[in-house]
């Protein structure tokens, strides 16, 4: 089958908050933009049930209305929007292409916005609660629900230890299940020694999850003690999990320099190892994954590319 070929100023491979806002820049320079969403436009935002922490929103709003109202403005500069999945990029030249199943698509820039998804535990019936029906993986976005109730953090490294004190400033019990013998985490010894003395915090060694249980919403968390295979039924009412992050890039394998454990390396421009290429958001290397941040990478990447593809204009002139 020959392909379409279409040609763009910028495109934009992913649309979560970050590749919305990067749009929402290229289209109001009056860039010829394209967005490519495999999925849901929105990414992983939509899936939130409430965002109290996204600045402007008082009362809070659900991340389907934020996500909805960045589509609306992306639209309104003239974005266009293809819901497709892409194959492959060859992003070295000066003439970067970007490859779907019907279309070839020619860019002068590329912002990358790929995000990534939280790595599950595959437990039984882990599917029925996600996101908003009781387990999450943000403490900073969801701690707020959890007052004087009882939660369980899945997970020993830096984040999971951090993220469980920060959620006993409002939960009054915090229960972490660690699938290593006692004593034994991957969190940094001064965070591990400031859980310990947390007098809210629970610890159960030698632990993993078996199935979630509950009916609208989580209310049990069945553990299985790693060395005896026993049961343990532990009431909850909500769980975190804070087992490691899987960014989108394996179609960027060898084209472009990521980290080991998958992301992108950018500067603080949003620049990546590939002039004319950016990266924005959840896919790169960096330390909040949060819409605020998104948000500020979009708009970095946006102006970015904006940039480059003048300065190229002036170097073609001369």
């Amino acid at each position: 089958m020959d392909k379409k070929h279409e040609y763009y100023d910028v495109v934009i491979i992913g649309a979560g908050a970050s590749g919305l806002t990067s749009s929402i820049y290229c289209g109001r320079a009056k860039l010829k933009t394209l967005l490519i969403e495999k999925s849901l436009v929105g990414g992983l935002a939509t899936y939130t049930n409430e965002i109290a922490n996204y600045p402007g929103f008082a009362e809070g709003i659900t991340g389907i209305d934020l996500m909805n109202l960045f589509h609306k403005q992306a639209k309104n500069f003239g974005v266009n929007f293809k819901l497709t999945d892409v194959k492959t990029v060859q992003l070295e030249d000066k003439d970067k292409v970007v490859e779907t199943f019907r279309v070839i698509y020619h860019a002068k820039s590329v912002i990358i916005a790929t995000g990534g998804k939280p790595r599950v535990t595959n437990a039984t019936n882990e599917e029925k609660f996600l996101f908003d029906k009781g387990i999450s993986f943000c403490a900073t976005c969801d701690a707020v629900y959890y007052i004087d109730k009882t939660v369980m953090v899945i997970g020993s490294g830096d984040a999971a230890i951090e993220e469980g004190m920060f959620l006993t400033k409002f939960a009054k019990k915090v229960i972490v299940a660690i699938r290593y013998h006692e004593g034994t985490m991957k969190a940094s010894k001064t965070v591990q020694e400031q859980a310990i003395k947390n007098p809210k915090i629970e610890f159960i060694w030698d632990s993993v999850v078996d199935s979630f249980q509950g009916g609208e919403r989580l209310n049990t968390v069945i553990l299985k003690n790693t060395k005896t295979e026993d049961l343990i039924e532990i009431p909850v009412d909500g769980c975190f999990l804070f087992i490691g992050y899987i960014p989108n890039t394996k179609i960027f394998k060898g084209k472009i320099n990521l980290t080991p454990q998958g992301y992108i390396s950018t500067t603080e421009n949003m620049e990546t190892n590939i002039e004319g290429v950016f990266a924005v958001g959840d896919v790169r290397d960096k330390v909040l994954r949060q819409v605020a941040t998104a948000v500020g990478d979009g708009a970095v990447g946006g102006i970015g590319a904006d940039k480059y593809i003048t300065k190229s204009k002036v170097f073609e002139k001369n």
